[in-house]
C-alpha cells in the first residue's frame, strides 16, 4: 500500500498522448515566427519599437537558444513593411571646401537617378562643347577677332616705324619681340657694319636709340593691351557659348529635381566650373585661345585635371529597393563595416581618397529603421560600443577616418558633412551582460531604457504544445528536412519538458530543441524514410547522450572495480547511500554516492 506522500515514479514523468493531435505529421501545419510562451517580452518588445522618443533602445535579455534573434528578426521584417521608406543618401563634391563632401538627402529611389543623370550630363556636356568649339562658325568669329587684333598691331607697328624713322632707325619684329636696326646713308646696318662706323657717329646713334626704345616700350604696352582686350574678347564670346550650351543641360536637371536647393547650388557651380575650365573639355585644347589658370598646370608626369570628376554623384545610401524601412543585421562587427569608412587609392606612392569613395556602413543603411547587435559581439571591440553611445546622443552620423589619419602616407583627408540619425537600436544579449552595463555604464541606461526579456520556458498547455509543433514545421521546412509524424511530436513535447526540469512546462531552447529533430532527420535519411519518427527522436537522444557521457561511465567503472565503495544490502552505522546530480559541460547525470557521519560524546565536568 503506497504510503501518504510517497511519489510514485509515474509522477515523475508527463507523457503526452497523440489524442490531443488532430494531425499525422507536421506538414500538415501551418509554420509559425511567434514566440511560444514569450508573451511579456513580445509586449515590451513592440511598445519599445512604437516608443518615438530619443533613447528609448531596446535591450532583449534571455539565456541562449530561446529563440530572441529569430522572433525578433521576424517580427520587424514584419512591421517594417508597413513603415515609410527612408531617404536615399548622396554626397556632392564641395566647391567651396573640397575637403568636406555635402550630404544630400532625396526620396528613395531618386538617388540612383540623379547619379545617372549626372553621368548623362558629364557625356552630353563634354559632346556638345566639343562640336559648339569645331563648328565653322565658332572658328570664322575666332578669326575676325583676331584680324581685328593683327590690324591693330600693324597700324601701331607702322606708326612706330615712321616715328623711330625720323630719328634714324628702322623696327623689325621677330617671334621674340621687337628690335631696331640703325639707317646710315639710305640703308639698314647690320651689326658688324655698325661696329666699322665712327665713334662719333656711333655716339650720335646711341643718343637717338633711347627715344626710339622708349617708344618701343610704349608701343609694346599698347600691344599688350589690345591683345588682353582680344584675348577678353574671346573668351566673354566663348563663355557666352559655352553658357548657352550648358545652360540646356543645367536647366533641365533642375526641371527634374525641383526645390531642392542643394542640387540647385551644386548646378551653378558646376556651370561656373565648365566655363572657367573650356580648354580641359576639349578633345583638341588647343582650340581655345582661353589662357590655363595657374592651378591648371600640368607638370609632365601628371595627368591633366579632370574638372569633370567633380560633378559625379557618390550614392551613398541607396533604398529604392526597400519595401519598407531597412532591417539591418550583421555579423561583421569592425568599426568601419558598422560606421562607414573612407577607401584610399596607391598615387604615385602616396594614399589619396576623394569623396566618390566615402563608403557607407550598418548604421548609414538602417537609418530610418532599425539594427540588431548582439550585446557580446559588439562589446568585444570597446570603440565600436563607445561610439555607437556617442553617435545616439548627438542623432547624427559621420565618418570618422581618425584611424586612416594616423597613415603619413595619406595625402588628403576628407571630412563628409555628416547624416541626420533616426533609428532603433535593438541588443540582444543574456541578462549578465544586461546587469554588468546597467551597473557600470550610465550612459547605457539613458540610451537603452526598454528591456524585453525572453523565458527560457513556458506553461505546457495545449495552445504551446501546438505552436511547438508547428515550429517544428518550420524548422523541417527550412532546412529542408522530413517532417514529424504525431509520435516524434509527442516525443519532442516530453524531451522540451525534460529539458524544463518540470513537466508543467516546455522548453523554448530552439537550439537544443531543434538538434535533436536535425539529428533525427539524419537517421530517417540514411534509412530512407519519408517521415521522423518517434524510434528516430529516440535514437538521436541516445545517440547524443552516448557521445558525451565518457565522465558518467567512468564513474561507473571505478564503482563496478571497488574504487569507490558503494553498498547495496545491509546496514553501516554512521553510513547511507544517497543520490548526486553531476553537471559536465551539456550532459547531467545521477550517480549513487556513499554518506558518512561522523559522532562523538564530549564529557562534560563539574566544578
Amino acid at each position: 500500500m503506497q504510503k501518504k506522500h510517497e511519489l510514485n515514479y509515474r509522477d515523475l514523468k508527463e507523457y503526452c498522448s497523440t489524442a490531443k493531435f488532430n494531425f499525422e505529421t507536421t506538414a500538415e501545419l501551418e509554420p509559425t515566427d511567434k514566440g511560444i510562451g514569450q508573451e511579456r517580452g513580445i509586449v515590451a518588445l513592440e511598445f519599445g519599437l512604437n516608443v518615438d522618443v530619443n533613447g528609448y533602445n531596446l535591450y532583449v535579455e534571455g539565456p541562449s537558444g530561446v529563440g530572441k534573434t529569430m522572433y525578433t528578426k521576424n517580427y520587424l521584417d514584419k512591421i517594417s513593411k508597413k513603415k515609410k521608406i527612408p531617404c536615399d543618401w548622396c554626397y556632392l563634391y564641395n566647391f567651396e571646401n573640397p575637403n568636406e563632401p555635402i550630404a544630400l538627402s532625396l526620396p528613395a529611389g531618386q538617388g540612383a537617378e540623379f547619379q545617372e543623370t549626372m553621368e548623362s550630363f558629364i557625356k552630353d556636356v563634354k559632346a556638345d562643347i566639343n562640336k559648339t568649339f569645331n563648328n565653322e562658325d565658332f572658328e570664322k568669329e575666332k578669326a575676325l577677332i583676331k584680324q581685328e587684333y593683327e590690324q591693330k598691331r600693324s597700324i601701331l607697328l607702322e606708326k612706330l616705324n615712321k616715328e623711330s624713322m625720323k630719328h634714324g632707325f628702322e623696327v623689325k619684329t621677330a617671334q621674340n619681340g621687337i628690335y631696331m636696326m640703325p639707317i646710315y646713308e639710305g640703308r639698314t646696318l647690320e651689326e658688324e657694319e655698325f661696329n666699322k662706323l665712327d665713334n662719333s657717329i656711333k655716339q650720335q646713334f646711341e643718343e637717338k636709340s633711347n627715344i626710339v626704345q622708349e617708344q618701343i616700350m610704349s608701343t609694346i604696352s599698347e600691344i599688350k593691351l589690345i591683345e588682353k582686350e582680344s584675348e577678353k574678347k574671346i573668351q566673354e564670346w566663348q563663355s557666352n557659348i559655352s553658357l548657352l550650351t550648358v545652360n540646356v543641360h543645367i536647366n533641365y536637371i533642375k526641371s527634374k529635381f525641383k526645390r531642392n536647393k542643394k542640387i540647385s547650388q551644386f548646378l551653378d557651380n558646376i556651370k561656373k566650373d565648365i566655363i572657367k575650365n573650356v580648354p580641359l573639355f576639349l578633345d583638341n585644347p588647343g582650340q581655345s585661345q582661353v589662357p590655363m589658370q595657374p592651378m591648371q598646370t600640368v607638370s609632365p608626369n601628371r595627368e591633366p585635371p579632370k574638372p569633370w570628376l567633380n560633378y559625379r554623384v557618390n550614392l551613398f545610401v541607396d533604398n529604392s529597393k526597400l519595401e519598407g524601412a531597412p532591417v539591418i543585421m550583421d555579423s561583421n562587427y569592425s568599426f568601419q563595416n558598422i560606421f562607414g569608412k573612407l577607401e584610399y587609392e596607391n598615387y604615385m606612392g602616396t594614399l589619396r581618397t576623394d569623396y566618390t569613395m566615402i563608403k557607407s556602413g550598418l548604421l548609414h543603411k538602417a537609418n530610418g529603421g532599425y539594427i540588431i547587435f548582439q550585446a557580446e559581439d559588439l562589446l568585444t571591440n570597446p570603440l565600436c560600443y563607445e561610439t555607437l553611445k556617442r553617435i545616439l546622443r548627438i542623432k547624427e552620423i559621420g565618418i570618422d577616418n581618425s584611424i586612416e589619419q594616423r597613415n603619413a602616407m595619406l595625402m588628403i583627408s576628407l571630412k563628409p558633412e555628416p547624416i541626420p540619425l533616426d533609428l532603433k537600436v535593438i541588443l540582444i544579449g543574456n541578462a549578465n551582460i544586461y546587469h554588468t552595463l546597467l551597473s557600470m555604464d550610465p550612459d547605457f541606461r539613458k540610451l537603452f531604457k526598454i528591456k524585453v526579456e525572453f523565458a527560457e520556458d513556458a506553461p505546457r498547455t495545449d495552445e504551446n504544445i501546438l505552436k511547438l509543433a508547428r515550429f517544428f514545421h518550420s524548422f523541417c521546412e527550412q532546412e529542408n528536412l522530413p517532417q514529424l509524424d504525431k509520435n516524434a511530436v509527442a516525443r519532442m513535447i516530453e524531451y522540451a519538458s525534460r529539458l524544463a526540469n518540470d513537466k508543467t512546462k516546455l522548453s523554448t531552447k530552439f537550439n537544443d530543441l531543434s538538434q535533436i529533430i536535425a539529428e533525427a532527420a539524419t537517421w530517417a535519411i540514411l534509412a530512407h524514410s519519408k517521415v521522423i519518427t518517434e524510434n528516430y527522436i529516440n535514437k538521436a537522444i541516445d545517440e547524443k547522450v552516448q557521445r558525451v557521457k565518457k565522465y558518467d561511465d567512468k564513474y561507473s567503472e571505478m564503482i563496478k572495480d571497488n574504487t569507490l565503495l558503494i553498498s547495496t544490502s545491509g546496514f553501516e552505522v554512521g553510513q547511507i547511500n544517497g543520490l548526486t546530480v553531476m553537471s559536465v559541460g551539456d550532459y547531467t547525470f545521477g550517480k549513487p554516492a556513499k554518506i558518512t557521519v561522523n559522532t562523538f560524546t564530549r564529557k562534560i565536568r563539574n566544578h
